[in-house]
C-alpha cells in the first residue's frame, strides 16, 4: 500500500496513517530478518518504506538473460556421460537444457545438439559415433 499523506486534521486520517506505520515498520522488520546480511549490507539504511527496499533489492539483484543463458550453454558444453543410468534419460537432460536456451532466445539446431551429445560420450560409444559420422547426409 502507498504511504499515506501525512495525517493533520482529522482523527480518522491520523488513525490510518499510525496503521500504515505501523504495519510498514513490521514489514521492513520482517524483511530485513527474513534476508541475509550480505544482502543488506548492500540497501542503503535510509530507506524507510517497505514497498521501496522490496524495490531496491530488485534492482539490485534482477534476473540477467545473459548471465542465465551463459550458465545453460555452460552446462551444454561441460557436460559429459559418465556410464552410469540411462543414455535416454541423459541426452533428453541435454535436450531440456537447449529447450531452456530456446527460451531465452538462443535457438540451437538439432545437428548442432547431436554432435554435442556424440561428443560428450564416452570412448565405449565410439562404435556408435563412428555409425553416425559414416550415415549418408540427410536430403
Amino acid at each position: 500500500m502507498e504511504q499515506p499523506p501525512s495525517p493533520t486534521d482529522t482523527p480518522e486520517k491520523r488513525k490510518n496513517y499510525e496503521k500504515w506505520d505501523r504495519s510498514n515498520r513490521m514489514s521492513l522488520m520482517i524483511i530485513k530478518r527474513g534476508i541475509s546480511e550480505t544482502f543488506k549490507g548492500t540497501i542503503s539504511e535510509e530507506i524507510t518504506s517497505a514497498k521501496d527496499f522490496l524495490a531496491e533489492i530488485e534492482k539490485r539483484f534482477a534476473k540477467s538473460d545473459k548471465a542465465e543463458t551463459s550458465t545453460f550453454l555452460q552446462s551444454l558444453i561441460s557436460i559429459k556421460y559418465k556410464g552410469k543410468g540411462n543414455i535416454r534419460e541423459y541426452i533428453m537432460e541435454m535436450y531440456n537444457i537447449a529447450s531452456k536456451l530456446k527460451a531465452l532466445k538462443l535457438d540451437l539446431s538439432d545437428d548442432l545438439l547431436v554432435h554435442l551429445v556424440l561428443i560428450s560420450l564416452p570412448e565405449q560409444f565410439g562404435q556408435f559415433k563412428i555409425s553416425y559420422n559414416c550415415q549418408k547426409e540427410r536430403g
